[in-house]
């Protein structure tokens, strides 16, 4: 039975379709993180014990994770939580749950943290954390199990000032919520403690749809104008389907969406109908069969032909056995590592350029600064005032990447790395060792 909590089933559902959607193309996610570090790294001239700082995982934590399930059968499932760096703040990160979860992913991710949150420069470090299981067999009632048995597991590692989880892949606002009164039952009312939870329980204005929203305000900084741009998006769960509808209403030209189960075109070559593709997606769990397209494989929309590709869904998906098939002329990275280092070089060559995922899909982590901050202060933000910090966050951390990248001759991806780890260094040496 695949769980249903409270949030629309676009946004629960991305965490099903993302994490399905290893099956399509998986490198290692660790070689990727190695690979952006060591490149930056080395045109930073650190030497062996500044790599060895940076790279070491500051706590790892492994619990088992007993479940009583629905059908009286006890499960015991492995739990993670890594903090890689709190050099500048307190460690922040996503939590998911799959079972392709391991410590090595969970590890490399928590690392991909810090740079994005040096890059975007909030007072965070990074984290992440994980169930190895799948809420695609559970039900609601398995799924909360799950949920605060892990965090009765963790939580003294966790906190206001610790650590402060956010949604990942397979877990939402719903998943939020239990993590948050699993935690205060412990420690008294912590809203702080968690970010993207429901309203209610003093989530933001905003955070939902803050991932999308941050693709379209880095695209629009480097593009300027987007009316008329066609884009393919590949993955259609939160980020995707809110990146799809923020950006057609921009006058963007979507032309091509994917998810696990497929991809779709457009039968006539204008662009979809994003608003009712989304309603279509949300009834039934995919966009495979909207009427009016074309029904394609996933390879063959990363090869379709637009002026933006956006991989939304998941790790690897552009590497070199693909890279020679793009054929926009930007790729916008929604996803985390999305792309291979060997894919960058090829897109490279072939004069495309790629807007890198710490700086691209960071929306999320300012809007959950924005959150914990509200939270801190008691108080809440108009959605207005919410969007217009994100756009500051973001044009100032789009125009330092520029700067970066133009007067060192790099890649944009190389210049945010090289941004993200030299403040992330400062900060440790001015801390001391």
């Amino acid at each position: 039975m695949a769980a249903r909590v409270a949030g629309s089933a676009v946004e629960w559902n991305v965490g099903l379709q993302e994490q399905a959607a290893l099956d399509i193309v998986k490198e290692s996610t660790r070689q990727i993180v190695d690979r952006n570090f060591d490149l930056a790294a080395d045109r930073l001239g650190l030497g062996r014990e500044e790599r060895l700082l940076l790279k070491t995982p500051f706590r790892e934590v492994t619990v088992q994770v007993p479940v009583r399930m629905d059908d009286g059968s006890l499960k015991v499932y492995v739990g993670y939580r890594v903090q890689h760096n709190g050099a500048r703040g307190p460690a922040k990160g996503g939590i998911r749950f799959s079972r392709d979860v391991d410590g090595d992913e969970v590890r490399a991710l928590a690392e991909t943290m810090t740079w994005k949150t040096a890059l975007v420069n909030v007072p965070f470090g990074g984290a992440k954390g994980g169930v190895n299981c799948d809420p695609a067999q559970m039900s609601r009632g398995e799924l909360e199990r799950v949920t605060r048995k892990f965090v009765s597991r963790v939580h003294r590692v966790l906190g206001p000032m610790r650590d402060i989880p956010a949604p990942d892949v397979n877990t939402n606002a719903q998943v939020m919520a239990w993590i948050l009164d699993e935690y205060s039952s412990r420690n008294g009312f912590s809203p702080a403690s968690v970010t993207g939870k429901p309203i209610e329980l003093g989530g933001s204005a905003g955070r939902r749809q803050a991932t999308g929203r941050g693709v379209l305000l880095v695209l629009k900084e480097h593009l300027k104008d987007l009316a008329g741009l066609r884009v393919v998006i590949q993955g259609f769960g939160n980020v995707g389907a809110n990146t799809a509808l923020l950006l057609a209403a921009e006058g963007c030209e979507i032309v091509g969406v994917g998810d696990v189960f497929g991809a779709v075109v457009s039968g006539d070559g204008r662009g979809l109908a994003i608003p009712d593709l989304a309603e279509y997606a949300q009834e039934t769990g995919s966009v495979a069969g909207f009427p009016g397209t074309d029904r394609i494989s996933n390879d063959e929309l990363l090869a379709t032909d637009c002026d933006v590709l956006i991989p939304a869904a998941t790790q690897g998906v552009l590497h070199a056995g693909n890279a020679r098939q793009v054929r926009a002329k930007v790729v916008a990275e929604a996803a985390n590592l999305p792309t291979t280092p060997e894919a960058d070089n090829v897109l490279a060559d072939r004069g495309i350029t790629v807007l890198p995922d710490i700086l691209v899909n960071a929306g999320g982590v300012v809007v959950s600064y924005l959150e914990w901050a509200q939270n801190l202060q008691q108080g809440t933000w108009s959605e207005d005032s919410v969007n217009s910090e994100l756009s500051r966050y973001l044009r100032e951390a789009y125009r330092s990447v520029v700067d970066v990248s133009a007067r060192e001759n790099v890649s944009l991806r190389q210049g945010a790395y090289e941004l993200a780890i030299g403040r992330v260094l400062e900060a440790e040496m001015l801390r001391g060792t």
